[in-house]
């Protein structure tokens, strides 16, 4: 029996592929197996024993302390892509907005009706001061071609844009995905040359702080517009509204808000809501399930931030997983070790990522506990499970 601790709202969606017969679930859980969480904090978490995954509903894993999860031989999940749809819906609403100044034209209506002005003698001669510009025709430029990226890249040309990408870690997956129409430059400051629109579709990291700062918009043209849907971490602050005030930048559209950002009036935030539709939740759920029962029940790894993807069928009469450092000769002292107590290896399967590797065996006889345990004292071994 499985116990699996849910530390968020999980859509039941996801929830109910789970076998009651083989999955306890809850949020009362305790030494758990697995975690089901979507923002709530886990970076000062004390792992119980047992516990061997952690699934995000969601891309983001900067809730998650990824290193410590690393070190002890817990796989972390993420479900990129899950969301996509509706991240690429709230983009396009952010180019229109900041584009038309909706939101400050619906603003002034309802400021003139409790005034009790009568609106309809006003309309036509206060429209112009909410004028803009069409994205027909445009130019946007998409940093972060992935799942997101790429969706949001085709709408664009589909609604007449020129399309311009940028991604120094574009994946055959993700170039495939791409229109062949769009453009797709090594050098990012041709994209900021060209674009009337900038988007950022990127993770967070240490690398990716402050990708927009200010010698990033000094290459922009005047009057651009910058969207973040991404981290709020990855446009500085600073730099942003600096070029609000010289009207470097037009506007700046955010769905991360502080309120720093929140008192200039070119900036236009929402509450995190670019995943926030009932399917994508549904989603997110529905992947991080089917990820953890994989890896749980089979090993298979799919979709993790710290460990390779690594999936082969079941063969033999015995499966054993094991996550390792990335270190010279560690396959030969495994396998060794296997073969010195007459255990036949009958598939193998071997990646790395970084600094850890992940080893799926299938064996053709039955594994005494011992060898496993042999196989757990190895140095850099850092993790043994065993499949009947």
């Amino acid at each position: 029996m499985y116990h699996i601790k849910t530390l968020n709202k999980i859509s039941p969606v996801g929830l109910n592929r789970l076998d009651r017969e083989r999955y306890l679930v809850s949020e009362n859980e305790t030494n758990e197996d697995a975690i089901l969480v979507r923002s709530a904090k886990l970076l000062d978490y004390e792992f119980p024993r047992n516990l061997t995954a952690i699934a995000r509903a969601g891309a983001g894993v900067n809730n998650i302390p990824v290193d410590r999860c690393s070190e002890t031989g817990i796989a972390v999940f993420s479900t990129p892509g899950a969301n996509a749809n509706a991240v690429k819906e709230m983009v396009i609403c952010a180019m229109l907005l900041s584009s038309r100044d909706v939101e400050g034209s619906s603003a002034w209506l309802h400021s003139q009706c409790d005034a009790g002005v009568d609106v309809t003698t006003i309309v036509e001669k206060g429209k112009s001061a909410f004028a803009g510009p069409e994205i027909y025709k445009k130019t946007i430029g998409i940093i972060g071609l992935g799942a997101i990226g790429a969706l949001v890249a085709n709408i664009c040309l589909s609604l007449g844009m020129d399309v311009y990408g940028y991604d120094p870690y574009l994946s055959v997956d993700s170039a495939l995905r791409l229109d062949r129409h769009i453009h797709v430059v090594k050098d990012v400051t041709e994209l900021y040359r060209r674009a009337d629109y900038v988007t950022v579709h990127i993770h967070f990291t240490d690398k990716t702080r402050n990708t927009i700062d200010a010698k990033a918009i000094a290459e922009m043209k005047r009057g651009v517009r910058v969207i973040n849907m991404a981290r709020g971490e990855i446009v500085n602050d600073d730099a942003i509204l600096a070029a609000l005030e010289t009207g470097k930048v037009a506007w700046y559209v955010t769905d991360f808000p502080n309120n720093r950002l929140l008192q200039n009036h070119r900036v236009i935030a929402f509450p995190h809501l670019g995943a926030s539709t009932p399917e994508s939740e549904q989603n997110c759920a529905v992947m991080a399930v089917e990820e953890l029962q994989e890896y749980l029940e089979n090993g298979n790894i799919r979709n993790s931030v710290n460990l390779p993807d690594v999936s082969q069928e079941r063969s033999g009469v015995m499966r054993m997983c094991v996550i390792h450092k990335n270190i010279p000769a560690m396959l030969a002292n495994i396998t060794g070790l296997l073969s010195k107590d007459c255990v036949n290896v009958e598939n193998m399967s071997n990646k790395s990522k970084g600094d850890y590797a992940y080893t799926i065996v299938d064996l053709g006889t039955k594994l005494d506990r011992s060898v496993a345990e042999q196989i757990k004292a190895i140095p850099g071994v850092i993790r043994v499970r065993v499949f009947d």
